[in-house]
């Protein structure tokens, strides 16, 4: 009828405290009505309801997380949307992955009511909803990710002329919300795909454990669409961007040897050299974020379509899902660490946050006169060299 004694055991010996003395596990699903089993996939229907405990941890954890994202997103969008120095075309993406964050954030009150009481609340409706949102966050971050790499790239691969027009950014938002949308919006129709309860069955996303070749084909295609393509982008933008640092300086010490001077950065202020890269390893810091939060689901993911759905258990599917809740949280507060303008802007706004930033106006002034400086040297010395 479900997946046997074998499997019920098995369930048991990991979640031992499911076990009543005298009684039979109760297993997932038991508290959901006969017309609403239809949610519920088979591969869960074998596994025994967690211990309320479990859901009370994980709701204590998501509140903390919910708290966490929308003091850090709200300080974002507050910070980057009302401050003069920072309004241009890069920190508009900045506000844009905020804005994705935020609505990774919106699952997390549906979660906690979920959590107290051990089922979806909303069933079919509920689920729907919580798994479209995830979708867009998690498809619309890594979109934001490769775009904030262009960004970066552009930004220090050409300083002069290279930044993006805010025209330009809104054009790269538009297609970021565009990208999310085949992937959110065909499950939720149940055009292509569908979304289903997962782990706990508190949590829903798109079905991956159906076996037949239509959800493999999809599985496939939103794997490709939202994590290969984005991966493929970020990668490349970064590589091309510290290989023309390298290049750079390279280039800098060259012409200083051939000018028998030490080196043509020595009067260089720290400050003006490092504050475009500070930002470009915040980005990158929160690219590594996104894979470490996105890669165990994509994995996971990948079982349920084309590997052993036997290893994906109840609790193994939850870890991933904390973990991208999690990086949702931690995007602010790394730009609060490594972007100077904004922790600026906190010093003066948020005294009580503690945060010290040397202004920075008169070296970024600097910084542009050095860039020329040194690309007028470096025109020269290769006018000399023909």
């Amino acid at each position: 009828m479900f997946l046997g004694n074998e499997s019920i055991s098995e369930g048991a010996m990991l979640m031992p405290m499911a076990r009543t003395a005298g009684e039979m596990p109760k297993l997932l699903g038991w508290n959901l009505p006969p017309e609403e089993q239809y949610l519920v996939h088979d591969h869960w229907k074998g596994f025994p309801s967690p211990p309320y405990y479990m859901h009370l941890m994980l709701a204590m954890i998501y509140f903390v997380l919910m708290n966490t994202s929308l003091i850090g997103n709200g300080i974002v969008l507050w910070i980057f949307g009302t401050s003069k120095s920072l309004r241009n075309g890069s920190n508009m993406f900045i506000i844009n992955l905020a804005i994705f964050d935020l609505l990774m954030m919106c699952e997390m009150p549906m979660f906690l009511v979920n959590s107290f009481s051990e089922r979806l609340v909303g069933y079919g409706v509920g689920c729907s909803v919580y798994a479209a949102l995830g979708s867009m966050s998690g498809i619309g971050g890594a979109i934001s990710n490769a775009v904030i790499a262009f960004d970066r790239y552009r930004t220090i691969s050409n300083p002069l002329d290279g930044r993006l027009s805010r025209v330009q950014a809104s054009l790269l938002i538009c297609l970021t919300w565009l990208w999310t949308m085949p992937f959110t919006l065909l499950p939720l129709f149940e055009i292509w795909g569908r979304y289903i309860p997962e782990g706990y069955l508190t949590t829903c996303s798109f079905d991956y454990l159906t076996d037949d070749p239509d959800t493999r084909v999809f599985v496939g295609c939103i794997f490709t669409w939202a994590y290969v393509i984005p991966m493929i982008f970020i990668c490349y933008f970064y590589a091309r961007l510290f290989g023309h640092v390298r290049q750079h300086e390279m280039m800098l010490k060259n012409q200083a040897r051939k000018m028998n001077v030490e080196s043509l950065t020595a009067n260089r202020s720290e400050k003006a050299q490092a504050v475009e890269m500070r930002i470009a390893k915040a980005a990158f810091t929160i690219f590594f974020l996104f894979v470490c939060a996105w890669t165990p689901y994509a994995i996971v993911t990948m079982i349920g379509a084309f590997g052993d759905r036997t290893m994906l258990t109840p609790f193994v599917t939850m870890v991933p899902a904390v973990c991208c809740k999690i990086v949702s949280c931690l995007d602010p507060w790394v730009y609060a660490i490594s972007h100077p303008k904004y922790r600026q802007e906190l010093e003066r706004r948020l005294p009580w946050m503690g945060i010290k930033e040397a202004d920075d106006s008169v070296s970024t002034t600097e910084s542009k006169a050095t860039v020329v400086a040194d690309q007028a040297a470096g025109n020269g010395g290769d006018n000399a060299a023909n």
